[in-house]
């Protein structure tokens, strides 16, 4: 990667398909759109340098292009090597001049030099999709962490990992915990992670869901939401989980719960969505029937343990479809691994659809103002996104779909901070 470039993009003739597509998406972003009108005339972002790791998809570079709007000199980097979408990548390098290093496929080593660039900008905020970039600032590139005033982060497994980081004391920053916003997590990882992760698994492998039994492991947002899609498109669910309450929870919406080794025996296609390592390991795979679909749709793909597969494995037939490996156990049975076992909605389809990452980006947005206009009020732990930001995005999505609810009278208010009054 040359020194002096701006960005390392796949192919920048690929430029045009991205901004039609980044556009299009625009379209059903009407609530960023708003901000970013606000943060053209505001500029509350001025004077800051922004470090965003993160997938790099049309809904993402509608984000970027309201950073740069409201001041902030901006660098993305990947949060995952089969994320990025080369067309838009190239798009943001070129027609709205934004500095981005990211190329889908890129090896581990390509991966970390440019996750090394985006630490490099010496940001003063920070934004993570599974906190890579938090954890270098942390690590191997602490010397360029001096100057960041805040961070936000956008997914489970990164709000897990920097919990582990603030318990054990070492935060250097104060991070946003933006994954946890209800204008977040109940929608985007929900709404978005579910049909999107359907949409992955039915474009890489065109099977037909109907009838199949379909073992989810997860039932948290993420997990509720490819049950629920998976149940209407005609399969029969199973969810495993290790949380009681979840698992109870499962029980009463109507699936089928039960510990991941009986359900290795029956499934048709297993999904992971835990944000935990080794989900889906040698025992589970030695008990799956010929022909078994795994994939995984939480963060890292160390939740299915491919090393363990391969081992199990007389050879591997790589790319039998696109996106999708098939592993011949020795005694001939065969399991199909979508995506390298990497994030299957993004990697295999296009990640959420725009109108839910709307209010995901919209909340980052916000927040990112927020830290800025704090900064050095904030202490160097895991914070939760202020209640008035989420509701001004619902505030502002439900206006965009001309969706008008009831307001409390006074005498509603006054009844509801009241004591005094009983039956």
């Amino acid at each position: 990667m040359a020194k002096a470039k701006r960005y390392h993009v796949k192919d920048l003739r690929l430029a045009s398909e991205g901004k039609r597509r980044i556009l299009w998406a625009d379209n059903d972003m009407p609530v960023l759109a708003q901000i970013r009108r606000q943060f053209a005339k505001q500029k509350p972002l001025a004077g800051n340098r922004m470090s965003a790791c993160l997938h790099i998809t049309a809904e993402t570079a509608n984000l970027a292009r309201t950073l740069k709007a409201g001041g902030a000199d901006l660098v993305l980097c990947a949060s995952n090597p089969l994320s990025t979408q080369d067309d838009v990548a190239a798009s943001l390098a070129k027609d709205f001049g934004i500095k981005v290093y990211s190329i889908k496929g890129e090896d581990r080593k390509t991966y970390y030099a440019h996750i090394a660039s985006a630490c490099k900008h010496r940001p003063s905020v920070t934004m993570d999709d599974g906190a890579d970039l938090v954890n270098a600032l942390h690590t191997d590139l602490a010397r360029y962490a001096s100057g960041v005033i805040a961070s936000m982060e956008e997914t489970t497994t990164g709000v897990i990992r920097l919990r582990a980081m603030d318990a054990a004391g070492v935060l250097k920053f104060p991070v946003i915990a933006v994954n946890d916003a209800a204008t977040k997590h109940l929608f985007d990882n929900r709404y978005g992670t579910g049909q999107s992760t359907i949409d992955g698994i039915i474009r890489a492998t065109d099977i037909l869901l109907a009838g199949k039994n379909v073992v989810v492991i997860g039932y948290g947002w993420c997990g509720r939401g490819v049950s629920t899609r998976a149940r209407g498109a005609g399969a029969n669910v199973i969810i495993c989980e290790v949380n009681p309450i979840r698992a109870l929870e499962a029980v009463m919406d109507g699936f089928r719960v039960m510990p991941t080794r009986q359900a290795a025996r029956i499934g048709d296609l297993f999904v992971t969505v835990t944000g935990d390592i080794h989900i889906l390991d040698t025992d589970h795979f030695k008990l799956m029937k010929d022909g078994a679909i795994v994939c995984n749709s939480g963060h890292f793909n160390v939740e299915l343990n491919l090393p363990a597969l391969k081992k199990l494995s007389k050879k591997v037939n790589r790319g039998v479809r696109n996106m999708v490996d098939e592993y011949v156990l020795r005694n001939g049975r065969r399991i199909f691994v979508l995506a390298e076992g990497r994030l299957v909605n993004l990697a295999c389809a296009e990640g959420h659809p725009a109108s839910v990452m709307d209010m995901s980006f919209a909340t980052q947005a916000l927040t990112t103002e927020y830290v800025i206009k704090n900064a050095g009020k904030l202490t160097p732990n895991v914070h939760d996104v202020p209640a008035r930001i989420d509701n001004r995005v619902a505030t502002l999505k439900l206006k965009s779909m001309g969706i008008k609810i009831d307001r409390l009278t006074d005498e509603q208010t006054e009844y509801l901070s009241s004591f005094e009054m009983g039956t």
